[in-house]
């Protein structure tokens, strides 16, 4: 059950930094803005009828800047209840630090689902020419390598803000993050809308109404999440599950919609709230 709630990382800290450019503060630290954003999560719909109600809450700190590294907190507390009694509580924490270049990556994460004992991973990620070192101290010591094509999570950002500011559609990558056990790559595919501009009207929340935001437009997008791991048989693979939002120019996202086949679940922006960066000397 714990993977019906688990939402991966590098797409949150896409959708926290969700990643992109902004303001005075992005323009003297890249492309990120600092922020804290707060998401309230309820239940759309339930396709197999084995869900009654889910709710739960997201928060997302994004900090850091083009020269120091970025750093994403990230905590979902999730409750879903499916019927007779039956009510499962999770909690997914994970703290990640990436360098701006894309050639380190540190976190560590901690799940846990009701009172059982909470699972741990702690890790290192190094880009090395071709390929990636990684080093886990936890769930169990453990070193292995993966292919140098493999993006973390703020690159991925990069890539898809890039990608939507170029005009493409659709765009593949393989991301680890270091979810699940610390050695779990994703196959992702990445579906860009057109161009939002922010003149558009549009439901109001915390992002479209801070000063920082209104001047910048978004894209629709949709993440799918596949498991390298699952050969693909006749027909096309189904993803383990799908994030879509509308992602700023500068990386904030709004309007989260998370699909885990079984059923969707929206995350509504309660709050958001611009953090100080230091400029780069």
């Amino acid at each position: 059950m714990l993977h019906l709630f688990r939402t991966s990382l590098g797409v949150m800290a896409l959708a926290a930094a969700a990643f992109s450019p902004g303001s005075c503060a992005q323009a003297a630290n890249g492309p990120f803005l600092a922020h804290q954003a707060l998401y309230d999560l309820s239940l759309v719909k339930s396709r197999s009828n084995s869900v009654n109600s889910a709710r739960g809450r997201i928060l997302y700190n994004f900090t850091g800047s083009s020269c120091e590294g970025y750093t994403s907190e990230f905590r979902q507390v999730s409750e879903l209840d499916s019927g007779e009694g039956k009510v499962t509580l999770s909690d997914l924490r994970s703290n990640s630090w990436e360098d701006a270049a894309g050639k380190s990556y540190r976190f560590k994460i901690e799940t846990r689902m009701n009172e059982a004992d909470a699972g741990r991973v702690d890790g290192s990620a190094e880009r090395d020419g071709d390929h990636i070192n990684v080093k886990l101290k936890l769930p169990a010591p453990k070193s292995f390598t993966l292919d140098g094509k493999i993006v973390f999570p703020t690159q991925q950002i990069q890539r898809i803000i890039a990608a939507a500011q170029e005009g493409k559609s659709l765009l593949e990558l393989s991301v680890y993050d270091g979810s699940d056990d610390g050695q779990k790559v994703y196959n992702t595919l990445t579906v860009i809308g057109q161009p939002i501009p922010a003149d558009r009207a549009t439901s109001s929340d915390p992002s479209t109404t801070d000063e920082h935001m209104r001047s910048l437009k978004r894209w629709p997008v949709t993440v799918s999440y596949f498991d390298r791991d699952v050969q693909q048989k006749e027909g096309e693979q189904t993803p383990v599950y799908a994030m879509s939002f509308e992602l700023y120019e500068n990386g904030v996202s709004r309007q989260l919609v998370l699909d885990y086949n079984d059923f969707v679940i929206s995350g509504a922006m309660g709050k958001f709230d611009v953090k100080d960066s230091k400029p780069c000397n």
